[in-house]
């Protein structure tokens, strides 16, 4: 039965990926479609507004100095609300202003699209703050994350001057995509009991006589953005294993798919963008595999218990059920926790602290990965960074200059790819030394041996990849760990989005070569092998040795 209700939501997703797909690049082609009738009304004011009329392309240098100059403004802002969120309304808790280094970490994580939480939503924040500051860094964020990747894509594919606009694509993402998928998935999931309302926390009393405060609010309307955006800041501290923000397997395979979705989907927009569809494929076919891969690993481990419990003769019958929701069970756990941290969400509906050691690898090692399907836009990227370095690679072999998609690929190209590779392990690996080497990083430690480094690297590893999740027996709400983990998340964030739009900007400029009969082909199974091939021989063991000196070693001392 566990398989069986994998395979279901697999099936769904896989079913969605062609119409949504074909959506996104309705929305954000030239070419004119519905979408134009059933928006334009709404975003030619917007634009009016902004001063857009014309909507003229950008290169990529001013596409990337238009983001970060937008981001940077929304960070000011989301950091004033929260440092006065005490006399701002919409607080009928009396909620007291977040303090310096916690505001200056949550500003940064949400605005990254990483939504690590070093507080418990329902009382470190008022519902002004919720509203103003993390519903809307959620929309933004993701909205950032989604252009990007639709001017990398445009700079790879088109033969135009331009990457885009990024006012106008940022406007489209909100409009267009965000907004009414949003609207859907909150009507979906007030109507399955997820409350919705501006009321006060409810006080109530026991059958022992005790008087209890149960938590509310606008709990709907974060947790849609929360997964359709790839955000994962949960309303309440335990995130989607509240009742109150995951209430039943309904609800969770709901959020699941509106997590993974429009990730999902962007692959074959991608090929539609390339005129050629098996481009697309081959790239969602390539990170379904991997993903199959690292489902399997968590689940076979969380299926087949905890092996001290099990030395111990306890029934291991329904598995490692520690942390775990006995509504969700073993499957929709295992496959929650792989979709969350493959499309960088960040959202758990169990804790991750509690999975098995071998378990553990998959949340971390796709993180690491950060291209099986991953964030908004941010997945697609790095697995077509990953392709154009499999295609240097194989032309290397052969001795033949290589070529992607008709432009051939040079020095510059793979220097920036470089880049982007290389600074994501660095700023993982070198922040988990530096913890692990002071007491100001130890102290955060809970559970002392492989199991502190673990968490450490999740920690960092979560950071980097944009996720947010973290292995939650860390004491991270500390001026070290709010400060540290801020710093990676703004690089893991915007060194890699800059780096590749460069590249988008070094393609879109170089003359296009038409396909020979000695052109290596990217849209058959043999690149797809070679494509999976590059991303383990590259990515995972670049992290192995961490890998190694946590989970696994933690693993060996259980067995």
């Amino acid at each position: 039965m566990g398989i069986l209700q994998i395979t279901v939501v697999i099936v769904i997703l896989v079913l969605l990926v062609k119409p949504v797909g074909t959506y996104l690049y309705n929305v954000f082609s030239n070419e004119a479609n519905r979408t134009d009738k059933w928006f334009g009304f709404i975003e030619r004011p917007i634009f009016a507004m902004i001063g857009l009329k014309e909507r003229k392309g950008m290169t990529w240098k001013t596409y990337a100095l238009s983001f970060i100059v937008t981001n940077i403004v929304l960070v000011a802002i989301s950091y004033l609300i929260l440092r006065l969120q005490k006399y701002l309304p919409l607080n009928p808790n009396g909620i007291d202003n977040m303090e310096e280094t916690l505001t200056f970490n949550t500003v940064i994580s949400f605005m990254t699209n990483t939504n690590l939480q070093h507080y418990s939503g329902e009382s470190g924040l008022s519902y002004f703050s919720q509203m103003a500051v993390i519903i809307m860094m959620m929309f933004t964020s993701a909205a950032t994350g989604f252009s990007v990747a639709i001017a990398f894509v445009r700079g790879i594919t088109s033969k135009g001057e331009t990457i885009g606009n990024f006012f106008e694509d940022f406007v489209k993402a909100h409009i267009r995509v965000f907004f009414p998928f949003a609207f859907v998935v909150t009507l979906l999931l007030v109507a399955l009991q997820v409350p919705l309302t501006l009321q006060p926390t409810i006080t109530a009393t026991t059958l022992e006589g005790a008087e209890q405060q149960i938590a509310i609010g606008p709990v709907a309307a974060l947790e849609s953005i929360k997964h359709i955006g790839t955000n994962g800041g949960g309303f309440f501290g335990v995130n989607s294993a509240h009742p109150f923000e995951n209430p039943n397997p309904l609800t969770n395979v709901i959020e699941i798919l509106s997590m993974w979705v429009l990730s999902a989907a962007l692959p074959y927009t991608y090929g539609l963008f390339a005129k050629n569809r098996k481009q697309g494929w081959v790239i969602f076919s390539s990170m379904m595999i991997l993903f199959i891969m690292f489902l399997s690993l968590i689940y076979a481990a969380e299926s087949s218990g905890n092996p001290v419990m099990n030395r111990l003769g306890i029934d291991a019958a329904q598995g490692s059920m520690e942390g775990k929701e006995v509504r969700f069970g073993i499957p929709q756990s295992a496959l929650f926790a792989t979709v969350t941290t493959a499309a960088t969400t960040g959202s758990v509906n169990t804790m991750h602290d509690t999975l098995t050691p071998l378990g553990g690898i998959t949340p971390m090692a796709l993180m690491m990965l950060n291209c099986v399907f991953g964030g908004k836009g941010v997945g697609l990227v790095n697995m077509l960074m990953y392709a154009i370095l499999a295609v240097f690679l194989a032309g290397l072999m052969v001795g033949r200059t290589p070529e992607f998609l008709g432009r051939k690929i040079e020095a510059r190209e793979i220097k920036l790819i470089a880049i982007a590779i290389l600074a994501h392990p660095l700023i993982i690996l070198a922040s988990t030394a530096i913890a692990l080497a002071t007491d100001l990083g130890k102290a955060g430690i809970t559970n002392p041996g492989f199991h502190g480094i673990s968490q450490v690297l999740y920690e960092f590893t979560s950071s980097a990849a944009n996720n947010g999740s973290g292995f939650e027996g860390l004491g991270d709400n500390t001026p070290f760990w709010n400060i540290s983990t801020g710093v990676v998340m703004l690089f893991g964030r915007y060194i890699s989005m800059v780096a590749m739009l460069a590249v988008a900007g070094s393609m879109l400029r170089k003359q296009w070569v038409p396909e020979t009969i000695g052109t290596f082909r990217t849209d058959n199974r043999l690149f797809a092998g070679i494509l999976i091939g590059t991303v383990l021989i590259i990515g995972a063991l670049t992290f192995l040795p961490g890998i190694v000196l946590g989970p696994i070693a933690e693993h060996l001392t259980i067995r």
